[in-house]
């Protein structure tokens, strides 16, 4: 447990760090709200049209050299920023963009082969407290990345882009050192596809396709595995919408700025997501969410709505800051619910393509949501973006405690599926 906990920081940690300079050097460099959601829409993009290839890849192989290749890959990319950037003049954004291009192309392969393995370390019961520490360690990430991304670009922008790839390197030999039982009940081991063999698999899903364990069917499972279980698309569509009206994270360089913080008041406001989230994943973890379980996700998209508009109309950098505690907070309570929903309401055979579909909502509701807000910022201005975003969200929960009324009812996380075994004719157990 020890070294996922490791690789999980290690490798958001890189993330952040990475994140948190290539924000204001762009801005720095173009003053330009559209530029920074440009930025995360090109780190996406890879997600998006690899999901095929990298959940079908974190399923079919050992998803810790999965990993640990998604990681070396990123560290080589913050390595050539780092070159990049130590030109003395003439920097452009275009080669900046190439290279997180291929950051995302890494990231897309790593991220859900990484979230899949603690559904495979411990018994469906122990997962929920696995999760809630994985994300004690990720969120310990987005506190200690940015402050060390704003410190260190003081010494130079790429300073902190050769720490971020020092950190890529270590989560890759972290992750390498994964121990992974063979089986545990109502599971398979790393890498498995089946107890049948990787060709022998035959099931039909809801929609009466039928899917072989190779080849294309086999890659759009998760596909259609979400589109069949409400309550599964239901969570991840909730965050994809949610997020996308609310991505004021993207233009926390601009309230910098504003605010006349520099790069270390940036480094805090965006230490103060990890800092909100990591006190509510502390309460998570110490009183786990057991009950209501669906409206505590209603709920918590309500409140990441209401803080968004408190960021977007002050100008205290004071309240700013406590604005992006009660966000970050409300998400801790989003995620971990949905990152444990969704892996229990999925075959043990299947977790590395669904959560490979997942992480494309992620990275949209991030993404997208950042591009959003960069794009009505370029148009209508920074506060204008955050407060309209924050409205968003909240219409976003009223109209999905409509949509998804199941996912509204759930009281306690579902009991994970049987394995599909060969021949299986029925419909996916749902949550």
């Amino acid at each position: 447990m020890a070294a996922l906990l490791g690789a999980a920081l290690t490798s958001s940690m890189s993330n952040l760090t990475q994140t948190t300079v290539l924000g204001l050097l762009v801005y720095e460099l173009t003053h330009s709200e559209l530029d920074l959601g440009l930025l995360g829409l090109v780190e996406f993009a890879p997600a998006a049209l690899l999901v095929l290839v990298a959940g079908a890849a974190a399923d079919r192989y050992d998803r810790r050299r999965v990993t640990a290749a998604g990681a070396m890959a990123n560290a080589l990319v913050a390595l050539a920023l780092a070159w990049y950037v130590r030109r003395p003049d003439g920097l452009s954004t275009t080669p900046i963009f190439l290279l997180v291009l291929a950051f995302g192309a890494g990231q897309a392969f790593l991220s859900p082969a990484l979230r899949s393995m603690p559904a495979a370390m411990v018994p469906n019961e122990g997962v929920p407290w696995l999760v809630a520490r994985r994300s004690i360690a990720s969120q310990a990430a987005t506190i200690i990345g940015p402050l060390f991304g704003g410190f260190l670009y003081g010494a130079g922008v790429w300073v902190p882009l050769v720490a971020a790839a020092a950190l890529s390197a270590a989560g890759a030999a972290l992750v390498l050192a994964i121990r992974l039982p063979d089986q545990l009940p109502g599971q398979w081991g790393a890498g498995e596809l089946s107890p049948v063999g990787d060709d022998q698999v035959d099931h039909v899903l809801e929609d009466g396709i039928p899917a072989t364990a190779g080849g294309l069917h086999a890659a759009l499972e998760g596909l259609r595995f979400v589109r069949a279980q409400s309550i599964v698309l239901g969570a991840i569509s909730l965050d994809l919408f949610a997020v996308l009206f609310g991505g004021a994270v993207t233009l926390l360089p601009a309230i910098a700025v504003r605010l006349h913080v520099g790069a270390v008041g940036l480094g805090w406001l965006r230490a103060a997501v990890g800092l909100g989230a990591g006190a509510m994943t502390l309460i998570i973890a110490l009183r786990p969410i057991q009950r209501r379980v669906g409206r505590a996700l209603f709920g918590a998209v309500t409140a990441f709505g209401v803080w968004t508009i408190v960021l977007g109309v002050t100008r205290s950098y004071a309240l700013a800051f406590v604005a992006m505690l009660g966000m970050s907070a409300a998400d801790a309570v989003s995620v971990f619910i949905r990152s444990t929903l969704v892996p229990l309401a999925t075959p043990p055979e299947m977790r590395g393509r669904v959560l490979a579909v997942e992480n494309v909502f992620i990275g949209a509701s991030n993404e997208l949501g950042g591009f959003e807000s960069g794009v009505v910022g370029q148009l209508l201005g920074t506060t204008a973006s955050i407060v309209l975003g924050g409205i968003g969200t909240l219409v976003v929960a009223l109209a999905g405690g409509v949509l998804f009324t199941p996912l509204r009812r759930v009281d306690r996380f579902p009991v994970p599926p049987p394995p599909m075994a060969a021949g299986h004719q029925d419909e996916p157990t749902g949550p």
